[in-house]
């Protein structure tokens, strides 16, 4: 079990001689919440779902076979002080050959559920998801700082971003399995 729900599941990596920033890990490891396909998972997130009633966010740990990554997040935003809409929200990310940089992702709303059993569901997505390591839960504010807070170090920066018309956000009625590695259908 991670020392803090920040730290990463599996292995521990060698030790970085600098923070890790987006698109950097060690030993191919990411910080939980960086890099290239959670950043556009952020930035989805943020476009369809109001990012100050994001409370919780998941991470399960990606997924990567042959020249794709694939990402999980579970989302819990607040809707009354007792209850939560639950999303999914995944990526598929090309990490190599000549399309690489090019993914897509998916938001989508699963269900509601009351506080007091969200580590419940959020358990269901695991076992649903066929992962065999718990997520790691992350700080919303990795994602989208609040008022007066500098800007997350998970957000490509304006000049890398791609335009609106050329971001492949794929809508939640989208075929999953195109996003699921253990389905096939993703290569």
């Amino acid at each position: 079990m991670p020392a803090s729900p920040h730290e990463p599941v599996g292995p521990p990596a060698a030790a970085p001689s600098a923070p890790l920033t987006p698109g950097t890990g060690v030993g191919g490891a990411y910080a939980p919440g960086l890099g290239l396909g959670w950043s556009r998972v952020a930035q989805a997130v943020a476009e369809q779902l109001v990012a100050e009633a994001v409370d919780r966010i998941w991470l399960f740990a990606p997924v990567r076979r042959e020249s794709r990554e694939w990402g999980t997040a579970v989302i819990a935003c607040r809707i009354a002080a007792d209850r939560r809409l639950i999303y999914t929200a995944r990526y598929v990310l090309v990490i190599r050959g000549r399309e690489r940089g090019q993914g897509k992702v998916m938001v989508e709303e699963v269900g509601e559920s009351p506080l007091d059993v969200l580590h419940e569901v959020v358990a269901g997505v695991q076992e649903r998801a066929g992962e065999a390591q718990p997520p790691v839960e992350i700080a919303p504010e990795l994602w989208f700082p609040r008022a007066g807070e500098a800007t997350p170090p998970s957000t490509v920066s304006s000049s890398a971003a791609p335009a609106a018309s050329e971001r492949n956000v794929m809508p939640s009625r989208a075929k999953p399995d195109a996003l699921n590695p253990r389905s096939g259908d993703g290569d």
